[in-house]
């Protein structure tokens, strides 16, 4: 499969519509100049295009598989991950004094959606690599962070988070993975995690396990987990890996897609584990890793979705089918006007996604630099946003990609299938959509609304100013906020928490709406007479007058959702 990497889009979004001028004005991030931007770009590009790209197709039909209790990975994987490592792409926002870069999250989102869309079953194993780094930059010991993080940052070591236990999925705090102190600092730890990510590799190495656990007296539910750094191979005392760890691959999901990332079963054998954190204090800890990863999941959907339209493009642009009236297009299906209502609408759907999820990670920066709470608050409410509407995308793009290649669309050959079936998990991991949508309308919410309504006034502020250049495109999107504003002052006036979520799930989407209809207008007022007013035109006339239901939906409440019984459901 060929695959273009979104260069020329993210450089666009990083001048034009996010702006990184206050970012680069901050001390933390004055090196991230235009310059240095847009050679990271191009190189990340190159390489997805170049070296992860072709491996896409071969993950799918040779998958990984599990030999003599190691973890065999798809041909092509070792090199592609290495020339990963190699390039530094894994410690892109890392801590320089370990051997990181130091740049903004912005740029390691960036590429972490180029990766995705060149082949996500291979990102995934960098993508949580940087989570654990990050959790361990902030809650490690000192001693931990010099051992560990130089070998994670290079790419030397890998990271995974385990959290799920066959009886503990979103319901965390059931687990039963117990930790038991060994007198010496460390911990043994036991139990077993399901659905573990890049579990285990042939790469070489050392795979380092982030693993929730209980300490024995320890509180029930979440207020009792603890987290523990279990690795494969102990080090020795010179930090090389040493003998084997009480950790092992019971085996692997047989799944929908994604097939070249293998998913372990691991069992916990009173490994060798070393605390991460306080005591009791693994939830905290966790989130930190499981919120970067929330913002590269959405990524992710956005970069299926991105190479799922190429893919479709493609396909339209030499399929022969049928007569249309359409100048230019007469000869292929690009003429006819469903075909047509597709592409532009997958289009416009990966504009919007992409640019919410680079508001988001601009967010993240900014709270870094500055400590600023207004920032702090920005980045965890775009977090659930960006990652359910992104990956959303992800699953509806694809499917309307498999839908343009038509009969050809359910053949295996030409790929268009495999699109679907690898960016149906990202709905699921890491908090599942609703489980985000919840998140908004409850945790997100908790100040009253107030970070909701700052951004509901910015977009009213550009909007008012746009009015000058599109006047109508302007007004539709002011109305559009206003709806919005009054939904969730409705929202917050809701104390019982059922109300909220019965419509969670369509208040999240209205919200990207809005969003996405604000940052396409900021596109057509930089770009005006271009392509993106056109795109823009299309969003805002045709997709935005989805917010109305949406919100309808949202307001609606949770007395019918809850009239039928189980029994009248099930007759």
């Amino acid at each position: 499969m060929t695959y273009r990497a979104p260069v020329e889009d993210y450089n666009f979004l990083f001048e034009h519509v996010v702006g990184l001028t206050a970012l680069r004005a901050t001390e933390r991030f004055g090196d991230a100049t235009d310059d240095v931007t847009r050679a990271i770009l191009t190189e990340a590009g190159k390489l997805c295009e170049e070296v992860l790209a072709p491996l896409q197709r071969t993950g799918d039909v040779h998958p990984a598989h599990l030999e003599n209790g190691v973890v065999r990975t798809s041909p092509g994987f070792h090199e592609g991950f290495k020339a990963i490592a190699e390039g530094g792409w894994v410690g892109m926002s890392a801590n320089p004094e370990y051997g990181g870069m130091g740049l903004p999250m912005a740029l390691t989102a960036a590429v972490g959606e180029m990766m995705s869309g060149s082949c996500l079953s291979l990102q995934l194993a960098p993508m949580l690599t940087q989570g654990q780094i990050e959790a361990l930059e902030h809650h490690a010991s000192d001693t931990l962070k010099e051992l560990y993080l130089p070998k994670l940052i290079s790419g030397e070591w890998t990271g995974t988070m385990n959290l799920t236990e066959p009886q503990a999925g979103s319901d965390v705090g059931a687990l039963t993975t117990k930790a038991e102190e060994n007198g010496d600092g460390t911990f043994a730890v036991t139990g077993q995690k399901i659905y573990i990510t890049w579990g285990d590799h042939d790469f070489g190495g050392n795979v380092c396990h982030l693993v929730l656990a209980r300490l024995a007296g320890a509180p029930a539910g979440v207020r009792g987990i603890s987290l523990f750094l279990v690795p494969k191979l102990l080090p020795d005392a010179d930090g090389n890996p040493g003998q084997r760890n009480g950790v092992s691959v019971v085996s692997l999901e047989h799944k929908m897609g994604l097939h070249g990332s293998p998913t372990c079963v691991m069992q916990y054998d009173a490994a060798t584990g070393w605390l991460v954190g306080e005591e009791n204090g693994g939830m905290a800890a966790m989130f930190t890793m499981m919120n970067n990863a929330r913002l590269g999941v959405g990524g992710q959907g956005i970069g299926i979705a991105d190479a799922s339209y190429q893919h479709a493009l493609a396909y339209a642009q030499d399929r022969k089918q049928g007569k249309t009236s359409a100048p230019a297009e007469k000869d292929s299906i690009l003429g006819h006007a469903d075909v047509r209502r597709m592409l532009t609408t997958m289009k416009a759907e990966i504009f919007a996604a992409r640019a919410i999820a680079v508001c988001n990670a601009v967010a993240i920066d900014m709270a870094t630099a500055t400590g600023d709470k207004v920032w702090k608050a920005r980045a965890a409410l775009l977090t659930p946003i960006t990652k359910a509407f992104g990956t959303d995308t992800g699953i509806a793009v694809a499917d309307m990609g498999l839908q343009v290649h038509g009969g050809m669309g359910f053949v295996e050959e030409t790929g268009a299938a495999q699109f679907c079936r690898d960016v149906r998990v990202t709905a699921i991991y890491e908090g599942t959509n609703g489980i985000q949508a919840m998140d908004l309308v409850a945790r997100k919410m908790m100040d009253g609304g107030e970070a909701a309504m700052a951004l509901l006034d910015e977009i009213s502020e550009d909007v008012e100013a746009a009015k000058a250049v599109f006047p109508r495109l302007a007004n539709d999107v002011w109305e559009a906020t206003e709806s919005m504003r009054e939904a969730t002052e409705w929202l917050v006036s809701q104390t019982d928490l059922q109300e909220r979520f019965a419509g969670a799930v369509p208040y999240l989407h209205a919200f990207a709406r809005i969003l996405g209809a604000h940052l396409h207008l900021k596109a057509a007022v930089a770009e005006r007479g271009g392509a993106r007013e056109k795109l823009a035109r299309f969003y805002i006339q045709r997709m935005l007058p989805e917010h109305t239901a949406l919100l309808a939906h949202a307001q609606a409440g949770a007395e019918d959702l809850y009239a039928l019984t189980a029994e009248e459901l099930a007759g």
